[in-house]
C-alpha cells in the first residue's frame, strides 16, 4: 500500500520519539489497533534501528514503518536494511531524497516555504512534511495548496492535536504527524492507544469524510 493510500486509511502518523525496544512492539500494536497505520521512529531515539526492525517484523503487513529525523544517505540505507519503508526528514536534502528513492523507500522531507515545497516534489518526494507547523498556520497551508500540484500530500507536524486538526484539514492537509501529544517516553501502551483512537476519529471525520 502506497503512502497516500495509508493516509486515506488513517491520516495520523505516530511519531515515537524516545521509544525503546522493550516497549516498541506493545506501543505499535496499540496504535494499529486504534487505527494508526503509519509509524515513525525518530533516529534520535534509543536504538532506533532495532525498534524499526522489531516493528517491521511484527507489524509490517498492517502498517508502514519508518524512521524520522533522517539526516544522511547512510541512514536511509540502514533503515532499509532494518526493514523500514519510510524516511521522514526535518529538512529537504536532495541527496538524502535520492538515496531513499534508490533504496526503494517512501520519502517525506521537511519544508516550510513554497520554494522548498516545489523543489522537493520535483526531486521525487512522496509527500511534504510541513515543519514546524507552529509557524505554518492553516492559512499558510491553504496558500500552499493553491500553488502546489493537486495531488501533493501535505502533512503538518509540530503542535498538532485534536483542537487544530479540523482547521488544517479544511485548509488542505492530507494527514498529521503527531509526537508528544500521542507518545512520550514511559507512557503506557494502553494510554497511547486511547489517545490514538481519539486522534484517528477526529482526523478521519475531517479528512476522509471531507
Amino acid at each position: 500500500m502506497m503512502f497516500g493510500e495509508r493516509l486515506v486509511q488513517s491520516p495520523i502518523i505516530a511519531i515515537l520519539r524516545g521509544v525503546t525496544p522493550a516497549e516498541v512492539v506493545d506501543v505499535g500494536m496499540a496504535l494499529v489497533d486504534a487505527g494508526v497505520h503509519i509509524i515513525e521512529v525518530p533516529l534520535n531515539s534509543p536504538h532506533p534501528m532495532h525498534c524499526i526492525e522489531l516493528l517491521a517484523k511484527r507489524l509490517g503487513r498492517d502498517a508502514m514503518i519508518g524512521a524520522g529525523t533522517v539526516m544522511t544517505e547512510a541512514q536511509t540505507r540502514e533503515v532499509a536494511q532494518a526493514g523500514g519503508q519510510l524516511i521522514v526528514m526535518p529538512h529537504s536534502d536532495f541527496e538524502v531524497i535520492f538515496a531513499a528513492r534508490k533504496s526503494g523507500l517512501v520519502v517525506v522531507p521537511g519544508v516550510a516555504t513554497p520554494t522548498e515545497a516545489i523543489a522537493t516534489l520535483e526531486a521525487g518526494a512522496d509527500g511534504l512534511k510541513l515543519f514546524p507547523a507552529e509557524m505554518i498556520t492553516p492559512q499558510v497551508v491553504k496558500s500552499l495548496r493553491a500553488v502546489l500540484p493537486k495531488d501533493a500530500l501535505l502533512v503538518p507536524v509540530g503542535g498538532i492535536g485534536v483542537g487544530n486538526i479540523p482547521a488544517y484539514a479544511q485548509a488542505g492537509a492530507n494527514g498529521f504527524g503527531i509526537g508528544s501529544t500521542l507518545y512520550a517516553p514511559g507512557r503506557a501502551a494502553r494510554e497511547v492507544g486511547g489517545l490514538a483512537k481519539e486522534l484517528v476519529a477526529v482526523a478521519r471525520a475531517v479528512v476522509v469524510s471531507g
